[in-house]
């Protein structure tokens, strides 16, 4: 049944104040029906002689969420929002705007026009297109910029911050908050405007928070964003309409901003950053588990292993207001874990993104401890020691012995088996993975890793605690590597052979930087140290697992480690260094080609297309393997993987959009060709082959013709 303009805005009055009610489910999206209902009954108001003012506000306690995603890519019916904008800005009675729930987008855009803006305490209001490529296009740069200034605008809308009422208030954003009924206070606070009478401020007018403004101020925030936005649109023209709000007369700012959002709807980046959104909120689903399943209260934490990964796992956990018990096997390797977390955060206090008194909160959270009783009372305890399967499964043996029943038991594994961990316990369907990114503290992914075990209640609870302590969770099934490293393995396997055939570690790392990442995958290497790696690799040929007598087998890592070259700490490794500075060392190239003879390969010239197509090739074939195997629930899981835990750039979408952009069927060429010339280290998932056989996308959505 279709909504009438009529019943998406109703009409009443009390007294002598109109109240319209916005009614269009189930958001109160801006659609057509919304939008010529309020034409309709603002006109009704105007001509009511007994009124003598105007509120708006939204039905079911939430006033508007922004565009009606339902009219996405068709073309619009009926008024635009900037005619219902003038209309409240041109009405001779005062017009308030009653904010309850959230205002953000398109719903602050059509309140800030509005000559008042009441809100309830609980609401939320912002501006988060940024997150979308996009940027406020129905003038929320304009009018908002010029409430609150250049610098305030600048923060709030290129973060896509959602703020509460109360800080709206104290920016000028929110003319009154009430934690009584919004209608109430708002009717009170319309009808008191109409008695003072008119005429009633127009937001797009004010110049006393943009007059004289320092025009460095946009030049300094390109320049220093300049790396971190490469490849985006959205921010660097949210920055030129800031700027605009700034030097035009208000309504070529509009103009400006209205040309500004079609140059970020027509960006490539704009599919990739609407895709990322998306798949992030998806992402934090669970296929298959039953509505009734509910996830347990995680009140306080136990980390075992107080080292660069169990610090800053304590840390996201204090900064979430949880208690966490820090467990360390002896005193010295304590107290250096507890050095290293109150250097971090004086960092932070010095850096102004956290206060002293935030930070004493959060350390005061933290309870220190050399016995394993100390964690009885946990409802979860992660365990971020190092790889080594036997250390892991002493610990998880000791768990099992003094942790409360129902706790969960969780590995920060990066690769190991999780079964083969739980296996050390009574209790295999309360043991999981939780995968940390380093630093813990600051990065946002959490892979958990759920064994054949793990109940569906273990698992619901990890996925919300990920959410809990402000991470990106994504659920992936137990296998070598899991989802991240073990393409990671595909992705640093390719690069190696790369450098055997004629490439160097500074051209294959400009190849990747070129192409989005924050840094190649050689540079990356010698920052983290090369020496763990070796140990890893040399553990796996004793235990026969590793062959490095394969013909597939690039020995250049183990050449270098051997040579006393441990990376950027010890002054040498891919590269070789002063200080920080990486330079590219001939004395690498010449074990390359060293290398390369005893296997009789002829070095050769390799381009930057080659570099990139064979490296992510490589990693979104390995990838559809790991979504055939349901070791990610789907693909997008993949992408949001490598957007926030590896660096790939998320104005590229991550690996499995960036295929699909590309087209399965191109991809797969290049497959096959790697294919005929490298054999079954390149051979084809038979997922690529399916979809490209019936054009259909990684969903299984059927692809149109070009």
């Amino acid at each position: 049944m279709s909504i009438t303009a009529e019943d998406a805005v109703r009409y009443d009055v009390r007294d002598d104040v109109a109240i319209l009610t916005i009614d269009f489910p189930p958001v109160n999206a801006l659609g057509a029906p919304m939008r010529e209902g309020m034409v309709q009954r603002l006109r009704q108001a105007e001509a009511d002689a007994a009124v003598r003012a105007i509120v708006v506000i939204g039905a079911n306690d939430r006033f508007v969420a922004g565009a009606d995603i339902r009219e996405f890519g068709k073309a619009k019916k009926g008024p635009e929002l900037v005619e219902i904008q003038t209309m409240m800005e041109e009405s001779r009675k005062p017009v308030v705007c009653a904010i309850d729930g959230h205002a953000l987008g398109g719903g602050l855009e059509l309140a800030l026009a509005a000559p008042f803006r009441v809100a309830a305490s609980r609401a939320k209001i912002g501006l988060p297109e940024v997150n979308l490529g996009l940027l406020p296009g129905g003038g929320g740069s304009q009018r908002l910029t010029r409430i609150v200034g250049p610098e305030v605008a600048l923060d709030l809308i290129l973060e896509g911050k959602h703020i509460s009422a109360a800080k709206g208030k104290e920016l000028g954003l929110i003319d009154e908050v009430t934690d009584g009924p919004v209608i109430d206070t708002a009717i009170a606070f319309a009808r008191a405007k109409a008695q003072h009478g008119g005429p009633f401020p127009k937001t797009i007018e004010r110049t006393d928070k943009v007059a004289g403004t320092d025009p460095s101020i946009f030049k300094t925030t390109r320049e220093a964003n300049a790396k971190k936005w490469q490849g985006m649109v959205a921010p660097f023209k949210i920055v030129d309409c800031i700027e605009a709000a700034c030097t035009l007369a208000p309504r070529e700012g509009l103009a400006f901003e209205k040309e500004a959002f079609q140059v970020c709807l027509q960006a490539p980046s704009r599919a990739a950053q609407v895709h990322l959104f998306f798949a992030e909120r998806q992402a934090a689903k669970i296929e298959g588990l039953s509505a009734s399943v509910e996830p347990k209260p995680i009140r306080k934490v136990g980390i075992i292993g107080a080292g660069t990964m169990g610090g800053g796992i304590a840390m996201s956990c204090v900064n979430a207001g949880l208690p966490v018990v820090l467990l360390e096997a002896a005193p010295d390797a304590l107290d250096a874990g507890m050095a290293k977390v109150k250097s971090n955060y004086e960092i932070s206090v010095k850096r102004g993104s956290r206060s002293q008194a935030q930070v004493d909160k959060a350390l005061g959270l933290i309870t220190t401890t050399l016995d394993y009783t100390d964690l009885a009372d946990c409802d979860l305890v992660i365990e971020a020691v190092f790889e080594n399967m036997a250390i892991k499964k002493e610990i998880f043996a000791k768990l099992d012995e003094v942790c409360k029943p129902g706790a969960i038991l969780a590995t920060n594994t990066s690769a190991l088996d999780i079964d083969e961990i739980a296996s050390a316990t009574k209790r295999p369907e309360d043991v999981i993975g939780t995968h940390f990114f380093s630093p813990a503290n600051v990065m946002k992914l959490l892979e958990n890793v759920r064994g054949t075990k793990s109940s569906p209640e273990t698992i619901a609870t990890v996925m919300a605690f990920g959410k809990q302590v402000g991470k990106v969770p994504v659920l992936a099934g137990n296998c070598e590597g899991f989802i991240g490293n073990r393409m990671l393995r595909a992705y640093g396997t390719e690069a190696e052979h790369l450098l055997e055939e004629g490439a160097t570690p500074s051209s294959i790392d400009k190849a990747l930087k070129d192409f989005g990442f924050p840094m190649g995958i050689f540079l990356m290497r010698d920052m983290s140290g090369l020496d763990v790696g070796y140990r890893m690799r040399q553990g796996r040929i004793e235990a026969g697992t590793l062959d490095p007598n394969a013909p597939d087998y690039t020995p250049l890592a183990d050449r270098i480690v051997e040579a006393g070259r441990l990376g950027q700490k010890s002054g040498a490794g891919y590269y070789k260094y002063e200080g920080r500075d990486a330079t590219p060392d001939p004395e690498v190239e010449s074990m390359l080609k060293t290398i390369a003879k005893k296997k009789g390969i002829t070095r050769r010239e390799i381009g930057e297309e080659e570099i990139v197509n064979r490296i992510l090739g490589a990693m979104v074939n390995e990838g559809a393997k790991i979504l055939d195997e349901r070791v990610a629930q789907r693909a997008s899981d993949i992408d949001v993987t490598y957007a926030f835990g590896y660096g790939f750039p998320k104005y590229r979408g991550g690996p499995m959009f960036w295929a699909q952009q590309k087209g399965l069927d191109k991809l797969l060429e290049i497959i096959r060709a790697n294919h005929a010339r490298y054999g079954d280290r390149w051979k084809p998932a038979k997922l690529i082959e399916e979809r490209v056989a019936s054009r259909t996308d990684w969903n299984g959505a059927t692809i149109e013709a070009a």
